[in-house]
């Protein structure tokens, strides 16, 4: 497997497959972000979601494929320090602000920065058609938030400052996405990047859930939790892992931006799955913000 993926850089089969990868991220990852707010704490949810990914990729990245080597090691360290600030902003963000509202805030501003990021550390450059497309997605993801945030009617006294860390958030997942393309095109063999990825990224969340536990007065009944957690890890593998191989066989700015469309997969899942509510002016900003990836696409 991962002699094929290797084989298919810079091919042109090779950027239809970093396509298909990236917006298969995308749908997982709004799954995702629904798992870890759902209606359990956003706190115990990721960190059964990183028990559960801890326990998967121990026996992957110990028996299953070759350990890393030299500088990958520090590479690996870093995506820990980088991940930890970026589920430390979600669970704080999903603490105050509703799903719909903070979701798309933080993928919005994601593209952005890291378009940036991958035209300075890559070379990597849009046409004047791209960066309508980035334009175009990025206003509708902003619309989108600023309609939530208009009618979202509970929590509206945290809802301000959840906005203020979905942005900073936002630029976190720009440095990480920009991080794990390097680290992953530092590696020979991409799988022992992802395997060790997910093993050392996931010893943190694990132990602070386990101090919340302990801290609170009614806890959850433990077995949704744990199935929830296990569905989390599982679709945790899919959706970074399917990025980070976007970014390793194309242009890792094209893959982040097309990623972004994540945002009309988390309304639906809002409207079908945590009933928040979705209309035609919501239809119609989620359309904007495909129409955004279609142009970027089209443009390259």
């Amino acid at each position: 497997m991962s002699d094929w993926i290797v084989s298919l850089e810079g091919t042109e089969a090779g950027e239809q497959v970093a396509l298909m990868l990236a917006l298969t991220a995308a749908f997982l990852h709004a799954v995702f972000g629904a798992l870890q707010k759902g209606r359990v704490d956003p706190w115990l949810s990721r960190g059964v979601i990183d028990l559960w990914l801890l326990i998967f990729s121990f026996p992957i990245a110990l028996f299953l494929v070759p350990w890393p080597q030299g500088n990958v090691w520090w590479l690996l360290l870093g995506a820990l320090s980088i991940h930890f600030v970026y589920k430390l902003g979600m669970a704080l963000a999903y603490s105050r602000g509703a799903f719909t509202v903070v979701y798309p805030v933080v993928r919005g501003t994601g593209p952005l920065f890291t378009v940036l990021g991958a035209w300075i550390i890559f070379d990597e450059s849009f046409s004047g058609t791209q960066w309508l497309g980035v334009a175009v997605l990025v206003a509708g993801i902003f619309g989108l938030a600023v309609y939530n945030l208009i009618h979202v009617k509970t929590g509206r006294d945290t809802l301000i400052p959840a906005l203020w860390l979905a942005v900073g958030t936002g630029a976190i997942v720009a440095l990480y996405t920009t991080y794990d393309a390097y680290g992953i095109r530092a590696t020979p063999n991409p799988f022992t990047f992802l395997a060790w990825f997910f093993l050392i990224t996931s010893v943190d969340f694990p132990i602070i859930a386990a101090l919340r536990w302990r801290s609170m007065t009614h806890h959850p009944e433990i077995k949704p939790l744990m199935w929830r957690g296990m569905a989390g890890a599982l679709v945790a593998f899919g959706s970074f892992g399917s990025v980070m191989l976007a970014t390793r066989l194309g242009k890792v700015g094209e893959a982040a931006v097309l990623r972004e469309t994540s945002p009309v997969f988390a309304a639906i899942i809002g409207w079908l799955v945590l009933r928040e509510t979705v209309g035609p002016r919501r239809i119609a900003l989620m359309t904007l913000i495909a129409a955004g990836a279609v142009i970027v696409e089209l443009g390259g």
